[in-house]
């Protein structure tokens, strides 16, 4: 007795099995044709900016570098204007965002307050900040 096939089958018994195996493999194109065609997921982080009291427009993020400043009266500064912690992390947010990412220069003056400073590069470590420097370390030659 031969084994069932579709040319020989002419007992009209149904035929034991079904070779699957172009059904898998036509499912696994599928399979990856689909993952490759899904879009990727763009990851967006969206802000809330705080509106200023003043009218003032918020400081400009420049694409190329930003200095946040700490005055001498314990001050932050985002390119010379003066903003709060939240914003500063706001506008760090922002940046990281950006592409190329603009470099952060951290200004603070000599005599301002040490725990000031450390609270904002608590936020700049927070913020994930990619490329930063100090600036004017010079000043504080003639401290000690």
């Amino acid at each position: 007795m031969s084994m069932q096939t579709t040319s020989d089958n002419e007992s009209g018994e149904p035929m034991l099995d079904i070779n699957t195996t172009p059904l898998i493999d036509v499912m696994l194109v599928l399979l990856i044709m689909f993952i490759i065609t899904i879009p990727i997921q763009t990851h967006a982080v969206k802000l809330d900016l705080p509106v200023n009291q003043q009218n003032n427009p918020p400081p400009p993020i420049e694409p190329i570098k930003n200095t946040v400043g700490i005055t001498a009266q314990n001050q932050i500064t985002w390119n010379g204007t003066p903003i709060s912690k939240d914003q500063l992390r706001q506008y760090l947010d922002v940046t990281q965002q950006m592409n190329p990412i603009p470099e952060l220069h951290l200004q603070p003056d000599a005599t301002a307050r040490y725990e000031l400073v450390d609270e904002v590069l608590a936020v700049t470590k927070q913020a994930h900040v990619q490329k930063m420097g100090f600036v004017g370390n010079e000043y504080y030659m003639n401290i000690f």
